[in-house]
């Protein structure tokens, strides 16, 4: 790899870190994020003595339960400040597990060395999803399992990056927009044939820590680091006017289509077998691994055949 794209790629990286710590992320975790985690220890059938790999772990939402059920887990995620405010609510919680700063598309782990590897609305916001899925495969063990739930295209915070969109700094070349983890055509095609996927299913997350729809709207303006990035680079362009006056009534109306009242976000829980009956709406599925070389899709999946990178 050349020392050009080495730099462009470490600069990358330093703009999601700081992205990410910027605003208030543990915040919007423990305001109405917090029920995701659970759900995806529970699909994935987590117990004690599991090895268990966190991959954009964030505060621990699903590190925590996942070490609370016995797990033998590591929680790996790019941002200093994520891991920081985890081992926080890890020591409350009474959970004892490993934190590690990792790069999701170049983990530093062995490979299949885990018995499970999962990722909760985290690692879809790898820029580079190819490269993401890859490191996903190569460190589950053959017959392990793989587990994703990631928002969808079609839900409310895939309407917020398409609104926000315009504004944001433009992507770097191959970059491909997060919500597209929650699509079943496109995991399929990330994880191809290297893993059986054993379950997809969808459902919605009930938001009901807000009383108006500008409310949670505000609580995204104030608290997201890509909205936030957003709003940054439309007043660097000399757009920050038209965020604010054309763009963010629009994310308002998003957050608050659904169902009035109680605000509904939608989410591929892929590895979330066993959703509340009221909250049918997400996508989720479950990957085992088999033999050697596995491909995963968002979902619970087995690892199958074929040893190296998908092209």
């Amino acid at each position: 790899m050349s020392e050009t794209i080495l730099h462009a790629d470490a600069d990358l990286k330093a703009r999601h870190r700081k992205m990410w710590a910027s605003g208030d992320y543990p915040n919007m975790v423990e305001t109405w994020l917090t029920p995701l985690g659970p759900r995806l220890v529970e699909a994935l059938a987590i117990g004690a003595g599991t090895r268990v790999l966190d991959v954009a772990a964030g505060t621990g939402n699903a590190s925590i339960p996942a070490a609370l059920a016995g797990a033998h887990v590591t929680a790996s995620d790019l941002t200093p400040e994520l891991l920081e405010a985890g081992r926080a609510r890890a020591e409350a919680a009474g959970a004892e597990l490993e934190w590690a700063e990792a790069d999701a598309e170049r983990l530093p782990f062995d490979d299949e060395s885990y018995d499970v590897v999962m990722s909760a609305i985290g690692v879809m916001f790898a820029p580079h999803h190819q490269l993401a899925a890859d490191e996903l495969v190569r460190v589950v063990r053959p017959g392990g399992r793989i587990g994703l739930l990631s928002w969808t295209p079609e839900g409310m915070i895939g309407g917020l990056f398409r609104t926000i969109g315009p504004f944001a700094p433009a992507p770097p070349p191959g970059a491909q927009p997060p919500p597209l983890w929650g699509s079943e055509a496109h995991l399929a095609e990330l994880l191809g044939d290297r893993v059986e996927q054993t379950s997809v299913s969808r459902g919605v997350l009930d938001v009901t820590a807000f009383e108006r729809p500008g409310d949670f709207a505000e609580h995204f303006k104030r608290y997201y680091g890509p909205t936030i990035a957003a709003h940054n680079n439309a007043r660097a362009n000399g757009r920050g006017q038209d965020a604010r006056a054309d763009r963010a009534p629009r994310v308002q109306a998003d957050a608050g289509e659904l169902d009035g009242g109680a605000q509904r976000a939608l989410l591929a829980a892929h590895g979330a077998s066993s959703l509340p009956s009221d909250s049918r709406r997400a996508s989720s599925s479950r990957t085992r691994s088999a033999r050697r070389g596995r491909r995963c899709t968002a979902a619970i999946t087995r690892s199958a055949s074929g040893r190296g990178r998908a092209g």
